[in-house]
């Protein structure tokens, strides 16, 4: 069972990340968000959209392990955010910086109503293999702190491990505007 220290530490870890994330996303221009920091990668505005997306999915992970213990994941979504990735480049960066803060705390909420056990429940994706709820909640504040070194042009020190072996392409075409 899940101590209340590493409970505790986890809360700590996932609000001083995204407290750097959002720190320095707030600082960008909107041209700034708009722009990659080198071709082929996402802009600022699409790794919020992304991180809003991921933010609802990982939650809709550990729901359902906290409702199913072993429970596969596969085809399971989180709900659809404010901003989808595609139509990441026609809002300001407050707007999503608005709703980063708005998924958050919804997990928040999520995280509040759990007891220690329930974070050694599991939950299985073809993607990423077999973790606990701890394990899934710990991405949180990992996958801040690899947007927040790509924010700042440099190579992350975490990086996702997949079952696979390397990343799914999570582009998608961007809305007409």
């Amino acid at each position: 069972m899940a101590e209340e220290a590493q409970i505790k530490e986890l809360k700590e870890k996932m609000a001083q990340e995204r407290g750097k994330l959002l720190s320095a996303l707030e600082r960008l221009s909107d041209e700034e968000a708009s722009t990659p920091l080198k071709p082929e990668e996402w802009t600022a505005k699409q790794q919020m959209s992304h991180l809003c997306e991921m933010d609802a999915a990982y939650r809709a992970w550990v729901e359902k392990a906290l409702e199913e213990d072993g429970v596969n994941l596969d085809g399971v979504r989180g709900e659809p955010v404010a901003i989808p990735l595609e139509r990441a480049h026609l809002h300001p960066g407050s707007e999503h910086v608005a709703e980063m803060r708005r998924q958050r705390e919804k997990t928040l909420v999520l995280m509040e109503r759990m007891r220690p056990r329930d974070y050694d429940r599991t939950a299985t994706s073809s993607a990423f293999g077999t973790l606990t709820v701890m394990q899934w909640l710990r991405s949180y504040y990992r996958h801040d702190r690899m947007h927040y070194a790509q924010l700042r042009g440099e190579e992350p020190t975490y990086k996702p491990r997949y079952r696979s072996g390397k990343e799914p392409d999570q582009r998608r075409p961007a809305a007409a505007g």
